[in-house]
């Protein structure tokens, strides 16, 4: 309780927040990263004023769904078609399981390629960063508590295909290229760089991740990151643009790298 009062007292704003205006009315648009700290889960004062002016949520997914959630569990698992992995790979996974303290069955049943972001999120915890504060988790809390309507911009479906490649070949390259910047040190690294540049909001060192991240390398890495980004972007605008068209005053919560 003592943690908490003090993070309340202390808020401050952190992260990417822009005001838009059209036809007269305002919307505002604010880049989030997928993992947080107790301290962020209190919105700042010009956070504050913005969810308190808007009348609709837009988030990529709203996760804490019950029907999304049970979705995203569902198509994140292994098909029952997929081909035997190789061994080496499985290996290297169970040995970032045990890395993360964690059971060791407790991805079991998961497509590879989502262990390995999975493992990847959870590194950020040596350095204070969870995935239960993130920003989207706390707006959509705040949002049902004010019973504000909240809005999905994208499907579960839509941001599973784009995640988990459908050839199996992929797949496999994707898991050790995942497991690779894990094992090395760079995923945490990156995972603690971009938290420092959302919560001092250094929109120029955002504006440059891909000269920093350690992770554009090569084509393949390059074409990854524009499925994973830049291809959603187009559907995230227009369903941002649709519901300022139906008079919402409406709030916007992407990842900050779609900026």
């Amino acid at each position: 309780a003592e943690q908490m009062q003090a993070s309340a007292r202390s808020a401050r704003d952190r992260g990417f927040l822009w005001r838009l205006s059209k036809d007269g009315r305002s919307a505002w648009l604010f880049g989030t990263i997928h993992v947080g700290r107790l301290d962020w889960i209190f919105p700042g004062p010009q956070l504050r004023a913005a969810l308190t002016a808007a009348d609709t949520l837009a988030l990529e997914i709203d996760i804490i769904d019950p029907a999304i959630a049970r979705q995203a569990a569902e198509l994140s698992r292994a098909p029952a078609d997929l081909p035997p992995w190789p061994a080496a790979l499985r290996d290297r996974v169970a040995r970032q399981v045990a890395l993360a303290c964690l059971p060791a069955q407790v991805l079991d049943g998961q497509h590879p390629v989502m262990q390995a972001m999975t493992l990847t999120v959870l590194a950020g915890r040596w350095d204070g960063l969870e995935a239960p504060f993130a920003q989207e988790l706390v707006l959509s809390g705040m949002a049902k508590a004010q019973a504000k309507p909240l809005v999905s911009l994208e499907s579960v479906a839509l941001q599973m295909g784009v995640l988990i490649p459908a050839d199996p070949a992929k797949a496999v390259a994707l898991t050790d290229h995942t497991l690779a910047q894990l094992e090395q040190g760079k995923a945490r690294s990156m995972l603690g760089r971009l938290a420092r540049i959302w919560e001092q909001s250094d929109l120029d060192e955002l504006t440059h991740y891909e000269r920093w991240c350690e992770c554009v390398d090569s084509a393949d890495d390059r074409a990854l990151l524009k499925r994973l980004n830049d291809d959603r972007n187009p559907k995230l605008a227009a369903g941002i643009d649709a519901l300022h068209a139906q008079g919402k005053a409406v709030f916007a919560a992407v990842g900050a790298l779609h900026m």
